[in-house]
């Protein structure tokens, strides 16, 4: 009797093979618990087989089990490549790169320079920018609309990316004018943990911790005074006295623009700026050109 299995239940059915451990793979294939265990009971009666031994003692493969998983990553290894290969092509007949960003690469010219090299080496190719807000913290990586982009570390679910640092900055501290740390020529992190702080919005994870610079604060959690999603509206919150907060040293003209001072701030690791891409696309020659253009230009090729 022939059975058609779709490649969801075959990955789902590898997941739990290999975890042997419902939870562990629902967490690894992203999926709800009881929604892997419906899917792999379907599958077994699919098949008319039990792959799954599930007691009290935990998960293991039955004889059909076991004989059905080598056969399953030899079909996922073989889908994946035919995936991969028309990925190549898709991306080789692609002449457009689209670079997202949430604060503009500024620095020294960097952008154009980068842009200068890559166009020679493939004029054909549209570059296009993609400007992003903050709540967005992989600038456009993670739901496909950019292929690069230039963004903060460190990155929420970094695994799934690469990235090549552009610049390690020191880090201040934008205040109000009329703050009165912002009569002192520098502060100490500590001078800060009582002060409200503007923070990332919540669901840039790792990212909002970094700027509340919670590695420094030994447990004591930050006071936010407001979140903000973009250059316009911390500054609109630093000059209405909502709170103060950490920025690199390159993006303080951005805030310094009236009312706003910053001064640099002891205590706190420097800010690190990258240039990012999906791992699953480094194979993509304009990527790939793209990114080796960004370290010849930042002198780290």
């Amino acid at each position: 009797m022939t059975v058609d299995v779709h490649v969801r239940d075959l990955r789902s059915f590898v997941a739990v093979a290999e975890e042997l451990h419902f939870t562990r793979a629902a967490e690894r294939l992203y999926v709800s618990q009881p929604a892997l265990s419906k899917q792999i009971r379907a599958l077994e009666r699919q098949l008319g087989t039990e792959l799954f031994r599930r007691d009290r003692h935990g998960v293991s493969l039955t004889e059909a089990g076991a004989a059905l998983l080598p056969h399953a990553r030899a079909v996922l290894d073989a889908w994946g490549e035919g995936a991969a290969a028309m990925d190549a092509l898709r991306a080789e007949r692609r002449d457009t790169l689209v670079i997202g960003m949430s604060t503009s690469p500024v620095r020294g010219g960097l952008l154009p320079a980068i842009r200068s090299r890559f166009t020679a080496a493939h004029p054909g190719t549209t570059v296009r920018l993609r400007q992003v807000t903050w709540e967005d913290p992989t600038a456009g990586l993670a739901d496909g609309s950019a292929d690069v982009a230039f963004v903060w570390l460190p990155l929420p679910d970094q695994d799934r990316y690469a990235w090549t640092v552009v610049a390690e900055e020191p880090l201040m501290v934008a205040l109000p004018d009329a703050h009165p740390l912002a009569a002192r020529p520098a502060v100490d992190f500590a001078e800060l943990l009582d002060e409200p702080f503007l923070a990332l919005p919540a669901g840039t994870g790792p990212l909002r911790d970094f700027w509340l610079a919670l590695d420094a604060r030994a447990g004591r959690p930050p006071r936010i005074g407001a979140e903000v999603a973009g250059t316009e509206e911390t500054y609109e919150a630093l000059a209405a006295g909502l709170g103060v907060c950490l920025v690199a040293a390159g993006n303080v003209p951005l805030l310094t623009l009236g009312g706003v001072t910053a001064r640099p701030v002891h205590g706190v690791p420097p800010g690190r700026y990258a240039l990012a891409w999906r791992r699953e696309d480094e194979h993509r020659t304009l990527i790939r050109s793209y990114a080796r253009a960004c370290r010849q230009v930042t002198g780290r090729a």
